[in-house]
């Protein structure tokens, strides 16, 4: 892989900081260093002394002492190394990439945290997109990206899915346009990547099969473009086996892995982490120290303590309590649009994530419905137009949430939504 060529200029150009280089130094330093170089602030200063957060178990993660002051201190920007080392582990046992044991230049498996995974995928995507240049997506698509895509003044090519998620033999036709063997080329001006949500795609809670899956890896293969995985409901599958993931069929290095803890843990501590070759993974941490410095070291040790006192299987035991709530969530919405909108609209069963897409059938477009008319019944739901990358577009769909509303709540809102539709036709 030329990993060179997929960077822009200005990530080209970035150099450690001699700052954070002393931090990182510091990290890793026996106690007997005497350091007069970081200008750490003293934590004797803080006004915290101890911290006890309680799980629903009963057992306690308790921060004080060491612990506390580290906690509250600057740390690398990369990551804490004791967090990095639990996730990489993690990585292995779930995905077992083949690049773990490739050489540091040939795009050796490496990862950092950051700010939640938007903030990975805003540094990965500004590291790799120069104005005009061409990524591949399919529509709708979770509007945060468009948000971040649009300003890099990239031409987005939607790609065609269904139920299953992007249909191979559509990517295969928008890129026979470019010739495999000029790939490489600047003039010809491939795709640089391919974005996609594999598991409970955000806003239409499809999911890619396996089969699909192989098919893209080897059509990116064949015309030379990184692979974005943007998978934050990986952990939200409501039916096994989980699919494998681009991840782990990576024998050239060129995924980019972003997961997050904001479904199964925490959205409030802000805590995600990207995973791809080194080469790329370096030039994101490099942003890194020049924006955020780090993600939060309190977050970042409070979570390190909890995964450490669980394990990887009383992790992943927590991550099976959380999908049979979503679950029985999903279930619960599905009943109440069974009941309320059946002959009114269509959707497909969610395999994963925490949305239901809807289409309501004889209206061409709802935005209206949705945001001036059901807002007035008290209905709160995501019209489908912000979802595509011309939002001006008509569009029958909208999106429901079913993550925090009960039960009755959702039969409520579906029954009042079911007489706007009829009153509307």
């Amino acid at each position: 892989m030329n990993y060179a060529r997929f960077l822009t200029a200005t990530s080209a150009a970035r150099e450690p900081s001699a700052i954070r280089v002393l931090t990182e130094i510091l990290s890793r330093a026996p106690r007997s260093l005497i350091s007069l170089a970081a200008g750490a602030p003293n934590p004797s200063t803080f006004p915290f002394q101890a911290a006890v957060v309680t799980t629903h178990d009963g057992k306690a993660v308790r921060l004080d002492g060491a612990r506390m002051a580290r906690a509250l201190q600057y740390s690398p920007s990369a990551g804490i190394p004791e967090l990095l080392s639990w996730l990489k582990q993690l990585q292995v046992k779930l995905h077992n990439p083949p690049s773990i044991h490739y050489p540091a230049s040939q795009g050796q498996m490496d990862l950092c945290v950051t700010s939640g995974s938007q903030d990975g995928l805003c540094k990965v995507f500004e590291m790799i997109i120069n104005p005009g240049d061409n990524v591949l997506l399919s529509e709708p698509v979770y509007s945060g990206i468009l948000q971040i895509l649009k300003p890099l003044g990239c031409n987005i090519i939607n790609v065609s899915s269904d139920e299953h998620g992007i249909v191979p033999e559509s990517l295969q036709e928008i890129l026979s346009r470019w010739k495999p063997e000029e790939s490489e080329s600047p003039r010809r001006n491939t795709p640089k990547l391919l974005y996609t949500v594999p598991n409970g795609n955000n806003p239409t809670g499809n999911s890619l099969t396996a089969d699909r899956k192989k098919a893209i890896y080897e059509v990116a293969r064949k015309y030379d473009f990184l692979i974005v995985e943007d998978d934050p409901y990986y952990f939200l599958q409501f039916t096994k086996p989980w699919a494998p993931t681009f991840l782990s069929m990576d024998i050239d290095g060129r995924v980019i892995r972003a997961d997050s803890f904001s479904k199964v843990l925490s959205s409030g501590l802000r805590i995600g982490f990207i995973t791809g070759p080194k080469p790329l993974i370096e030039r994101v941490v490099l942003h890194t120290q020049v924006s955020t410095m780090h993600a939060s070291t309190f977050s970042q040790v409070l979570v390190s303590e909890l995964l450490h006192q669980w394990g990887e299987e009383g992790f992943l035991a927590h991550v099976e309590r959380v999908i049979e709530f979503y679950r029985a969530q999903k279930d619960a919405l599905l009943a109440a649009a069974d009941r309320w909108l059946s002959g009114l609209a269509e959707w497909h069963v969610p395999t994963a994530g925490m949305f239901l897409w809807v289409k309501i059938k004889g209206i061409n477009d709802v935005k209206q419905l949705i945001e001036e008319k059901a807002i007035k019944k008290e209905i709160l739901i995501a019209p489908g137009n912000v979802f595509y990358i011309d939002s001006s577009a008509p569009s029958p769909y909208f999106r429901a949430s079913f993550s925090s509303a009960s039960p009755e709540q959702m039969g409520l809102a579906f029954e009042r939504l079911a007489q706007l539709i009829k009153e509307s036709l």
